[in-house]
């Protein structure tokens, strides 16, 4: 594992622990000389994120549509930066330059990414391992709802292994390179 597609809000949510966990997930970039690969943006966790990559020397590459870098919220400073028509052709550059995936706390946009990202794991079309940082428990009903689909047989047991939702770094890294 080499890069890590890290989706994460445009904005920064009203708890600090989420800034926090921004800046810890750069950190622990750096700590494992990882890639960055994220949507690019300038605003919110995204901006935390980058912003720290950049000052610990990660390489980070920005991928985002015309029509975001066109509202000026581009992130300065980026190793790489892609442009893209679309969000779905974002999405797809993030996956094809990513060896993994980790979703810290967001919006819908998040929550999108992420899913997608898993959705094509189960069907084989994205082999990289799918995690959720499970910061503060943000993500507890999720995981819970992930559990019904295993529950009520829309998905199998050994799909539902795939994906990890975790609040610690360390345990999602051994779930990544394993």
């Amino acid at each position: 594992m080499k890069r890590v597609a890290v989706y994460c809000g445009a904005n920064p949510g009203k708890n600090p622990i989420y800034t926090q966990a921004a800046i810890d997930v750069a950190d622990w970039l750096a700590q494992h000389h990882l890639y960055l690969v994220y949507g690019g943006g300038g605003v919110g966790l995204m901006n935390v994120l980058a912003e720290r990559a950049i000052k610990n020397g990660t390489y980070t590459i920005g991928i985002m549509p015309q029509f975001l870098v066109d509202r000026e919220i581009a992130a300065p400073h980026l190793d790489e930066f892609y442009v893209t028509d679309d969000m779905d052709e974002r999405k797809a550059k993030m996956l094809s330059l990513a060896d993994a995936c980790l979703a810290l706390p967001g919006g819908p946009g998040t929550l999108e990414e992420i899913s997608e990202a898993f959705s094509w794991a189960r069907v084989g079309q994205n082999p990289n391992p799918c995690a959720f940082y499970n910061v503060n428990g943000y993500y507890d009903k999720l995981a819970d709802f992930f559990d019904h689909m295993v529950t009520e047989g829309f998905l199998t047991t050994e799909d539902r292994n795939k994906l990890l939702f975790s609040d610690s770094l360390e345990e999602i890294y051994n779930f990544m390179t394993r």
